[in-house]
C-alpha cells in the first residue's frame, strides 16, 4: 500500500470516533493533552510492517545516561513500506483529522523526521522523564504534536518500553499508556509536557513509527527555546543533578549556535 491508501485508512477511523477521541483529549489538555485509540489499521497490514522493521545493527543505537533506544530515519535504506506508512501520517487529510480532535490549527508535518522516523527499543532500553526539543531542525517552527504508532505484536503492560506522561510534574506518579499493538498515541508537545519509557523488560524489541507535527506558533504562551531537556526519575538523585547540569550547559550552547556545535544528524536526507 501506498501513503495515500494508508492515510485514508487512518482518517476513517480517527473520523469514526472523532467525538470520543477529542472528549479525551480536552480533559487531559490543561497539563498533557494526549488521546490514544487502538487498532488504527487493519491487524494484517500492521503485521507486515512490523515484519519490515530492521534489525538493529542496520539502526543508530544512542546510549547515554539521557537514553538507551535505536533510531532509524534515512528511510530510503529500509523497505519501502516502512516511508509510506511513516509519512501517511503526514498526509494533508490525517493531519487535519488529528487538527479536528486536537482542535489545533495550522500544524504542519516534518518532511524531514527530524527526531522522527522509527524507535526500537531492545531489553533494558528506556528514556529519561524529558522535554521534547521546542522546535524544528532550523528553529523556525514550534514542536506541538508528538505521534507514536506502536506495532509490535502482542506487547503487553509487564514488558515495560511503555510511554509514560508526567502531567503532574515528576515529583507525581505518572499516568502509563502501554505500548500496545496498532495503538497510535497522539500527544502535546510543550514547556510542561514530561514524558518517558520505561525500561524493556524482555528479550523482545519494542518497535514504534514517531512523527511530529510543527506550528509557526506554540502552545503555550510561556513556552520558551529549549533543547532536549532530560531529567532522572523521583528515586534518581544523583542522576537527575548531573542531568539538570547537563541540561544547563547544552542550552547554554545553544544561545551562541542556533543548531548545535555541530548539526544534528537525526534527519531524513533525501
Amino acid at each position: 500500500m501506498n501513503r495515500k491508501e494508508i492515510s485514508l485508512l487512518i482518517v476513517e477511523k480517527l473520523t469514526k470516533e472523532k467525538e470520543t477521541l477529542r472528549e479525551k483529549f480536552l480533559e487531559s489538555k490543561n497539563e498533557i493533552g494526549f488521546f490514544y485509540i487502538d487498532n488504527l489499521l487493519p491487524n494484517e497490514l500492521v503485521l507486515t510492517i512490523h515484519k519490515k522493521f530492521p534489525e538493529l545493527h542496520e539502526t543508530k543505537e544512542r546510549k547515554s545516561l539521557r537514553e538507551h533506544k535505536y533510531t532509524a530515519y534515512q528511510m530510503n535504506k529500509y523497505n519501502p513500506l516502512l516511508e509510506e506508512v511513516i509519512y501517511a501520517f503526514q498526509e494533508e487529510n490525517v493531519v487535519k483529522a488529528v487538527s479536528d480532535i486536537c482542535q489545533i490549527e495550522n500544524m504542519l508535518p516534518d518532511e524531514n523526521l527530524y527526531a522522527g522516523g522509527l524507535s526500537l527499543m531492545a531489553k533494558d532500553n528506556y528514556l529519561s522523564p524529558h522535554l521534547d526539543n521546542s522546535h524544528d531542525k532550523d528553529r523556525d517552527r514550534w514542536r506541538v504534536l508528538n505521534l507514536l504508532f506502536y506495532v509490535t505484536p502482542n506487547w503487553k503492560l509487564e514488558n515495560g518500553g511503555n510511554l509514560e506522561v508526567w502531567p503532574n510534574g515528576l515529583k507525581e506518579k505518572p499516568i502509563t499508556i502501554e505500548s500496545r499493538f496498532n495503538r497510535l498515541v497522539v500527544m502535546t508537545t510543550h514547556q510542561k509536557s514530561w514524558h518517558s519509557v520505561s525500561k524493556v523488560q524482555i528479550e523482545t524489541i519494542r518497535c514504534c513509527i514517531s512523527n511530529y507535527y510543527f506550528s509557526n506558533t506554540p502552545l503555550l504562551v510561556s513556552d520558551l527555546f529549549h533543547v532536549t531537556t532530560f531529567r532522572g526519575r523521583p528515586e534518581q538523585k544523583v542522576k537527575d543533578i548531573i542531568l539538570q547540569m547537563d541540561n544547563y550547559v547544552r542550552n547554554g550552547l545553544r544561545k551562541f549556535f542556533k543548531k548545535g556545535i555541530r548539526e544534528n544528524p537525526h534527519r531524513y536526507k533525501k
